[in-house]
């Protein structure tokens, strides 16, 4: 007989007591922790050989551990595979999270319908022919992707050692759950379970393992902390939906760079990977409009050439207004303070508006010199040259502090067509002649005789 355990869950970082407290011992939060049972038995959905169970490891020396050349798997898709580092790596668990409605199911079936390998697409939320009325919406109808709808674990191992496949795509993990947890589908117990069920199926069998994880309304991954910990590779897919674009970031990776950045197009046929994010981030515009200019940023390893827009009018009620979209309020704030203290602007008593077009955010500093030109050129009314890009900070002194990798920003902004980009005087340059004037500023005043005078 099998022996029933009643334990207290977390539902904020999945930390487990004994009893019901009123505070968690491990994250302080009050009133997270809910009653559950768990029923341990010997058994396990996944079985190895009795040479796995019974190989012991031994510890080795460093230089005695042999290293082989690390093989990816390509999804055939640029933007995924930059953000993975390059492809999937067999044997690793991919976790992927976002908003209801973002293009998560999209975004893993199009790369299913894709891969000329066997891959099996798990989904405990839609129906085959929902899936295949996706599949024909998005022009891939035949591909070698089985397509099993099941939430059972135990059924699901069983599916997985008849047909073999070479990828497993799991939509969605908290729709799973397995016969040794007493719990309803979504618990803490479930989620932690039917995860480490897969991940011992994919470390065994070296067979790659995707799952699609729901997100609290904080936009967390929904369930225990724990879960990011357990897999190789966290990914966010975020965007607005009021605009057609998606990101997509790695939050964590075991086989590659955090840093990079994947950005799709939401099209009636699917998702169009954006090879060159430049060209939906900057406005066409038939003629010059003040408070608009073009910051070279960086997302990552990814130059970025992004436009920014500002609006600086007389403050209609006593309080002058500051909103900010895409971009820090507070940062803004301090670039003002900048302005008036240092410049001698006046614009304590007037409205500012910043926004960052394209609906997305960026925190790279580099922005700074872009966003005070913009407000100068709203202020006074003044366009600034759409062939003008900027890439530098701003300090509280007024001077113009140098960003790191400007020779990349410089490149992206030549191969764009740019005449000239600003930068700060401090920074280094190497003797390379580049096709585009390079502007050296060191203070505001500077900036202002440039674009104004």
């Amino acid at each position: 007989m099998a022996k029933t355990k009643k334990a207290y869950f977390c539902q904020n970082c999945g930390a487990q007591s004994p009893k019901w407290m009123g505070q968690c011992a491990s994250c302080n939060e009050w009133n997270t922790l809910v009653e559950e049972i768990l029923v341990k038995e010997e058994k396990k959905s996944w079985n190895t050989d009795s040479d796995t169970k019974t190989r012991v490891a031994k510890p080795l020396k460093i230089s005695e551990i042999e290293v082989e050349n690390e093989i990816r798997i390509s999804t055939y898709d640029q933007e995924l595979n930059r953000v993975l580092g390059g492809g999937i790596v067999p044997g690793s668990v991919i976790l992927l999270g976002g908003e209801p409605g973002i293009g998560k199911s999209t975004l893993t079936l199009q790369v299913a319908l894709k891969l000329p390998y066997k891959t099996l697409y798990v989904s405990g939320e839609e129906s085959q022919r929902q899936i295949k009325m996706r599949a024909e919406r998005l022009s891939q109808s035949k591909s070698n992707c089985l397509i099993l709808t099941e939430t059972k674990t135990q059924h699901i191992f069983k599916q997985i050692v008849a047909a073999e496949p070479d990828i497993v795509v799991i939509d969605s993990i908290q729709t799973l759950h397995t016969d040794f947890i007493e719990s309803v589908a979504g618990s803490i117990s479930q989620i932690r379970a039917c995860t480490a069920e897969l991940i011992k199926f994919a470390k065994e069998t070296h067979t790659p393992v995707i799952l699609i994880g729901h997100i609290t309304k904080d936009g967390n991954i929904a369930g225990p902390k724990i879960l990011e910990h357990m897999v190789d590779t966290v990914l966010q897919f975020e965007g607005d939906r009021n605009y057609t674009y998606r990101i997509l970031r790695a939050l964590k990776n075991r086989f590659g760079s955090t840093a990079e950045l994947g950005i799709y197009e939401m099209l009636h046929n699917g998702l169009r990977e954006v090879s060159n994010p430049s060209e939906i981030l900057i406005s066409q515009k038939s003629e010059d409009l003040s408070g608009t200019t073009i910051a070279a940023t960086l997302e990552g390893m990814r130059p970025l050439l992004i436009e920014i827009q500002a609006l600086v009018s007389t403050a209609v009620y006593g309080t002058p207004q500051r909103s900010t979209t895409g971009f820090n309020a507070k940062r803004m704030n301090m670039l003002l303070a900048v302005l008036e203290k240092r410049a001698g602007f006046r614009l304590g008593a007037k409205d500012v508006f910043l926004n960052i077009t394209g609906g997305i955010k960026v925190e790279d500093p580099a922005l700074d010199l872009a966003v005070v030109a913009a407000i100068l050129s709203s202020n006074e009314d003044i366009p600034i040259s759409p062939k003008y890009c900027f890439a530098a900070e701003v300090g509280l002194v007024g001077e113009v502090r140098p960003v790191n990798r400007v020779e990349q920003r410089i490149l992206e902004a030549e191969k764009l067509g740019f005449e000239a980009i600003f930068i700060s005087g401090n920074n280094k340059l190497g003797k390379r002649d580049f096709g585009i004037r390079v502007i050296l500023i060191n203070k505001i005043e500077e900036l202002v005789e440039a674009l104004f005078e």
